[in-house]
């Protein structure tokens, strides 16, 4: 009988999950490549990782001379050899095409990956849109669906603030969140808002004729004051700025994008329209074919 997680017809291993390599002129016995890889295929489709995000891990993240951008990754490798035994989520800060699902992606594979704990991943609006769902076609109840998300050793919420919260939304997210800090639970968030006091309303300037739009909020407008207090409690903010990775031809080097960066293609935080219309070509189109770099930068 095939061990578990390995293929009968595996030629190194004959089904036994194991293979005897020699290393150094000694003989021994070494995790087989097909378990390894149904492990990790196990991990993306309990963990809910799409499959657009399937090659996010550390080694295919393309770093550069960014101080922020590079204490950030040390925090999430931190975060990922150490995990469970940590005291903080992360969340990361920045505008789009930066890397933040990319890394966050990347902390959940290789902690679920070393440790063999459960973790889910979750774009923030489509786990709300799936809670909504219950109420219409009752596939799961909305119990089920909160108990998958409260109960996972670590979450993934992705794009936190891209759905300006209503009353029902906003006590959804606060159950999570104070469920899994009660329980001590990690989560890592990542958002395109940023994390700054709202100026008084007579300060705030958008332009003529114009109102708060979402291209010009900050992050407790998005989420309220009350979640956003508990998320200071919870997580490490990591902020970072740099250029957008999917605004370029072909998929950039560390080179191109600290070039970019050094010239001053910073964007502002929550510019998600403006970002958003600069990406060119989208990622995942025929050009990036080969291109690991996930969705680089929700």
């Amino acid at each position: 009988m095939a061990a578990r997680g390995a293929a009968a017809d595996c030629a190194d291993c004959q089904g036994t999950g194991w293979a005897v390599r020699t290393v150094d002129g000694a003989r021994r016995a070494e995790r087989c490549d097909c378990w390894q890889r149904a492990r990790l295929d196990q991990v993306l489709a309990r963990g809910r990782i799409p499959a657009r995000y399937a090659k996010c891990d550390f080694s295919t993240f393309t770093a550069y001379d960014n101080e922020k951008l590079r204490r950030a990754i040390g925090k999430a490798r931190k975060f990922a050899n150490e995990f469970p035994v940590v005291d903080k989520g992360l969340l990361f800060i920045g505008p789009c095409g930066v890397g933040k699902t990319h890394l966050a992606v990347s902390v959940l594979r290789e902690a679920a990956l070393a440790k063999g704990l459960r973790g889910v991943y979750y774009d923030t609006r489509s786990l709300l849109s799936t809670i909504r769902s219950t109420y219409i076609v009752p596939r799961a109840s909305e119990a089920e669906v909160l108990a998958e998300v409260k109960r996972a050793d670590l979450l993934v919420l992705d794009d936190l603030g891209a759905e300006r919260l209503t009353d029902w939304a906003r006590e959804a997210m606060h159950l999570i969140v104070n469920t899994r800090y009660n329980e001590k639970r990690p989560t890592v968030f990542t958002t395109n808002y940023e994390d700054k006091e709202l100026p008084p309303a007579e300060n705030r300037h958008f332009g003529p004729g114009s109102g708060p739009t979402e291209e010009n909020q900050v992050l407790v407008e998005r989420i309220g004051h009350r979640l956003l207090s508990r998320l200071r409690e919870m997580c490490e903010f990591l902020e970072y700025d740099g250029p957008d990775y999917r605004a370029f031809e072909h998929p950039p080097t560390a080179e191109n994008l600290h070039q970019k960066w050094k010239m001053g293609a910073r964007r502002g935080l929550s510019r998600r329209a403006s970002a958003q219309a600069q990406a060119r070509p989208p990622e995942g189109q025929s050009d990036l074919v080969g291109w690991t770099g996930g969705r680089a930068g929700t």
